[in-house]
């Protein structure tokens, strides 16, 4: 997975309309490509997206009928926010993604700043959370159905060639029921959503990542960041690894 330039910019606020113009401007002014660079491929996925203001963290867990969906699919950097791309998989919305996040986009800003410059934004689905905790979205009309997402306090769920909505719904309700760190509540996401019928296909790769500030700089912002790349219980899978690095409260 390609990891996002984490340079430090100066941050900039100013009225929702300016800001959404000016990071317009900063994606064609930092010559970066309004389709993505590399060959796509259709990544049916259900995600959350999130945050916890408590222990400022920001993250994403998904898992799809693919390799590898965590080779693309999630996005983080502390402090800024993090991001799911899927369905037809643009991996150039991360790191640009994190950039206007880091800017001081909102989720919205950057959403739509990204699915503007993009001509094949009606086949992406695009999930943010910022700095803040405000969450957007997008889901093009050519995603495979059942695709679609529902937003919440500090998430995102959202997902696309699913069972039905019902995935989304179980998702967002076992987040918001769930206590402890972000991984876990985040597993308890997957779970429910796999539970309720996931990707209609079935089931082969998961991905957790989460992003805080480290105490030293030099050890990067990764808190989590593990994957499952074909298994045939692949959220199962997961949550066995992710107990050995973070035990389950």
């Amino acid at each position: 997975m390609r990891t996002p330039v984490r340079g430090r910019e100066t941050r900039f606020l100013g009225e929702t309309g300016f800001l959404a113009c000016v990071l317009s401007l900063v994606v064609a002014a930092a010559g970066l490509s309004t389709a993505s660079d590399v060959p796509p491929r259709r990544t049916a996925t259900f995600s959350i997206v999130a945050h916890d203001p408590a222990r400022q963290e920001w993250g994403v867990a998904s898992a799809s009928k693919v390799v590898a969906v965590g080779a693309g699919v999630p996005w983080g950097q502390a402090g800024a926010g993090a991001i799911a791309t899927q369905s037809l998989t643009n991996v150039t919305y991360g790191p640009r993604g994190l950039k206007l996040l880091e800017r001081g986009g909102t989720a919205a800003d950057v959403v739509k700043a990204l699915t503007d410059a993009d001509r094949d934004r009606e086949d992406r689905q695009l999930g943010i959370v910022d700095a803040k905790g405000n969450a957007a979205h997008f889901t093009g009309k050519g995603c495979d159905p059942w695709a679609g997402a529902k937003l919440g306090k500090n998430y995102v769920c959202l997902g696309n060639l699913l069972k039905g909505k019902e995935v989304i719904d179980d998702m967002a309700t076992a987040f918001e029921k769930s206590k402890g760190p972000l991984a876990w509540r985040m597993m308890a996401a997957l779970e429910a959503g796999e539970r309720a019928g996931g990707d209609k296909r079935g089931k082969q790769s998961a991905a957790i990542l989460v992003v805080r500030a480290p105490a030293n700089p030099a050890d990067g912002d990764h808190a989590v960041d593990l994957r499952v790349d074909d298994h045939a219980r692949p959220i199962q899978e997961l949550a066995r690894i992710l107990a050995l690095e973070l035990p389950k409260p």
